[in-house]
């Protein structure tokens, strides 16, 4: 079991954006503001016991978590240099955490399991090598499910609140503005007043004092935001956030406002 501490809650949520692929660690210019943040978060954090990442980049049909002791690692990229595939993270997992987190899942009615063959995938191995390159915490990895129902992704975060008692960092592993086509690879950060104006919805959303429940309806009905799909043709990159969101219950602080392949994204912290 995880230190607790009764009086408040210990566990720290955050959502940022990963980037592309592992364009972070092979020294893409485009990226040097995301790296520079990633490096220097953790001084924002106690330092976790145990890190907990829901990434974009794994959909199951029942919320799945691994469970492998020492997790490898899956280059789910193509086309980038041998080096790419070269990397290397060897955080240990954490199979009794697994189980809890499975436990806790199905007694508030969310179908889960657990995954003893997949590895962590970019959008856990990719940001945790600029943020602790010890690999010495241990780290588990969660879906998202099938479908991306935004009320879903909601229900699995509150179902997960229980773990706000404990020691974790939990990572909802994304990006904020996910269009493939719109990206400028060459990092030139264009002004884009679409992307503004949802980047500015999520600000506004995730760190407005209103009620929570206005804030779940809020990120339910994300497709009504300004520019909603030509941000995110398609969510999954966005629902790490709704997961946080719901676990976290409160307001966040905005940690990161800056470009990434030329286009605005931007970080969240809840603890």
């Amino acid at each position: 079991m995880l230190s607790q501490d009764s009086r408040q809650p210990q566990a720290q949520i955050v959502y940022f954006s990963h980037g592309g692929g592992p364009l972070p660690i092979l020294g893409d210019a485009s990226h040097q503001a995301m790296v520079n943040f990633m490096r220097r978060l953790p001084a924002l954090l106690r330092k976790p016991e145990a890190i907990l990442v829901i990434s974009a980049h794994w959909e199951e049909k029942v919320a799945t978590v691994l469970g492998a002791p020492t997790p490898p690692l899956f280059y789910d990229y193509y086309g980038f240099p041998d080096e790419a595939y070269a990397l290397t993270y060897a955080a240990p997992g954490n199979p009794e955490l697994a189980q809890r987190i499975v436990a806790l899942l199905n007694r508030n009615q969310i179908p889960a399991g657990i995954d003893m063959q997949r590895g962590f995938d970019h959008g856990v191995f990719i940001p945790l090598k600029l943020m602790y390159p010890q690999a010495d915490i241990p780290t588990l990895q969660l879906s998202l499910l099938r479908g991306l129902n935004p009320a879903a992704h909601l229900a699995l975060g509150r179902a997960l609140h229980e773990l706000l008692t404990e020691n974790i960092l939990v990572i909802g592993s994304g990006f904020s503005f996910h269009n493939m086509a719109a990206f400028d690879w060459q990092g030139n950060n264009a002004p884009d007043s679409a992307n503004d104006g949802f980047q500015n919805w999520l600000i506004d959303v995730c760190t407005s004092q209103i009620s929570q429940a206005e804030r779940e309806q809020r990120l339910v009905a994300w497709e009504k935001a300004p520019a909603a799909r030509y941000c995110h043709p398609r969510e999954e990159h966005l629902l790490p956030l709704h997961v946080c969101a719901g676990m976290a219950d409160k307001t966040a602080t905005v940690v990161f406002d800056d470009y990434i392949l030329g286009k605005r994204g931007v970080a969240f912290l809840w603890g």
